[in-house]
């Protein structure tokens, strides 16, 4: 018989772990979708155009793609995975920091999670400063990038669920001591 606190932490890991990260980046979807349909409404040059679709595209391979559905994605369902199954009460309530790698985790992985979300976050700050509609077209491959994101993320835990063996590694501190199989 399953422990119903064994049951709950996996269950809490699971919906507060990717749940929390699919929150962060919808919500940054839903804020950002206004922008862009705001900057479609511009009676937009050929210029606008093209820059919006180059730029789209590179948003998609290198965001969505690379970025998303490559690295973080599978990273963040791999992390949750484990957090499910070797649950602390810290760690559950942090969990969609845990999952994106900014605790407990290597030291690389810190780094890089860390100085990515600071550098993202010097980005929104300074394309909120771009008048319309650049500020929209710029916005509508960010919309795009972690839109794939958003569904990467769901794939994995599907495919995780499924027993689909998710090949990245979770960055764990060496000293980690596992309950994994």
């Amino acid at each position: 018989m399953v422990h119903p606190l064994s049951f709950l932490s996996k269950a809490l890991a699971w919906s507060w772990g990717v749940g929390g990260v699919l929150l962060l980046c919808g919500r940054a979807v839903w804020a950002l979708v206004p922008k862009v349909i705001q900057a479609f409404e511009h009676s937009l040059t050929p210029l606008q155009i093209g820059a919006a679709l180059g730029w789209m595209g590179f948003m998609a391979y290198f965001e969505g793609y690379r970025g998303f559905q490559k690295a973080f994605a599978p990273r963040v369902v791999a992390r949750t995975q484990y957090l499910a199954r070797n649950p602390t009460a810290l760690e559950l309530l942090l969990a969609p920091m845990f999952a994106m790698g900014l605790i407990r985790a290597t030291k690389k992985r810190l780094l890089v999670s860390w100085w990515l979300l600071i550098g993202v976050t010097f980005l929104v700050l300074m394309v909120r400063l771009l008048p319309q509609p650049w500020r929209g077209l710029i916005d509508a491959g960010v919309v795009l990038g972690l839109s794939w994101g958003c569904l990467a993320i769901v794939a994995w835990c599907v495919a995780t669920w499924r027993g689909i063996e998710n090949p990245i590694s979770r960055d764990l501190p060496p000293d980690t001591v596992s309950s994994d199989p």
